[in-house]
């Protein structure tokens, strides 16, 4: 190891630099240098190569042994480790600057009214690194930064990793601004079936469950989609609450309550984490079985299906017998290939399309 490190046209010399210097110009051997400064030989050498840091118990030996002050050899080590420290510092900022070219920063500006700040990279950067309250963007790169992640259909790239982080960590800011009890699992399980009863109140169910889910100890987040995340929705312990996010990459009701409630069967089934789109394994069947039936009865479901009588009237029908939004019903017939997904006439009926609009913070 050297006793002194170059980056960007700046060097930082370690005292070792300093101390090698001395020993050459006193003509001792290191072990003879060693002796006269009572330290033993080994020691000398880690100092002299940059291996370890001056001791305070060293500098004082230095002092008496050459005449110089105690100051002298503690300064030369503190503006050492100073300027290792911004090189370190402006090697992780380039890697932060990587990370950042993941993200658009018009999503931070227009959804979280950050500032507008055109061509200002570093400035946007410094934005956005305190709107997320992290010490570096780095920290997003890491898989299961902040939940742990489920399966992913097909390769996770580090800007999937990166944007899906980032997705959980506002929504987890947002659900630490929030003053709820304790988890309540029987309390929540309660909650969810009012939920349900609100499927065909389009303009008005998401305060009255935000409300009631909070109540039982869950915080309900809506955000918008971050383009590239790869997710639809995500649940996490957040000290004694759980959080319950989703985005709104699907905005027509069908599924938007499937995802909703594909969360609350996670959260159900005590498995935390991220769900990505198209991810297939145990733990999101689990969760789509529990949507499914929570959603639509099955036993009146099958009964449904038996009538093989899929009319937008019918499916009316059908969906107000169980008190559903008939878009729900629509959906689960295309999902289980009884009406085709090109159907754009029934589509254009029965689906109702959602709006979300964010609250600023800045």
């Amino acid at each position: 190891m050297s006793n002194y490190v170059e980056y960007n046209d700046k060097i930082a010399f370690h005292p070792g630099y300093y101390i090698k210097e001395m020993i050459d110009e006193s003509g001792l051997t290191q072990e003879d240098f060693a002796k006269r400064l009572d330290t033993t030989p080994k020691n000398l050498s880690c100092l002299v190569r940059g291996e370890q840091s001056l001791s305070i118990d060293i500098a004082v030996k230095l002092s008496r042994m050459l005449g110089t002050t105690v100051d002298y050899w503690l300064n030369l080590q503190k503006g050492y480790d100073v300027l290792i420290a911004e090189f370190q510092s402006m090697k992780e900022l380039e890697q932060e600057k990587r990370i950042f070219k993941y993200l658009e920063y018009a999503y931070f500006r227009d959804q979280f009214g950050l500032p507008d700040l055109p061509r200002k990279t570093d400035e946007q950067l410094k934005s956005v690194r305190e709107f997320l309250r992290v010490a570096t963007l780095r920290v997003f790169a890491k898989p299961d930064m902040a939940v742990s992640f489920r399966e992913m259909a097909g390769k996770m790239s580090e800007a999937n990793t990166v944007r899906a982080n980032i997705m959980v960590q506002i929504a987890v800011n947002e659900a630490l601004k929030t003053n709820a009890p304790k988890f309540n699992k029987r309390k929540f399980e309660k909650t969810v079936d009012y939920a349900l009863t609100l499927t065909t109140r389009h303009q008005e169910f998401f305060p009255l469950i935000k409300n009631a889910f909070a109540e039982s100890g869950v915080v309900f987040v809506i955000l918008p989609n971050l383009p590239g995340s790869g997710i639809n929705g995500a649940t996490k312990k957040v000290g004694q609450n759980v959080l319950l996010m989703v985005n709104d990459r699907r905005l027509y009701s069908d599924t938007f309550w499937f995802t909703l409630f594909h969360e609350i069967g996670h959260i159900m089934n005590g498995d935390y984490g991220i769900t990505f789109a198209d991810a297939d394994d145990s733990q999101e069947d689990a969760a789509d079985r529990y949507a499914e039936d929570k959603l639509i009865p099955p036993e009146l479901y099958q009964q449904f299906l038996q009538t093989e009588d899929f009319t937008e009237a019918s499916i009316r029908k059908f969906a107000a017998s169980i008190r559903r939004d008939p878009g729900i019903v629509l959906g689960r017939l295309q999902n289980d290939r009884k009406i085709p997904f090109t159907d754009t006439v029934l589509s254009k009926t029965l689906r109702h399309r959602y709006k979300i609009v964010t609250v600023r913070h800045c």
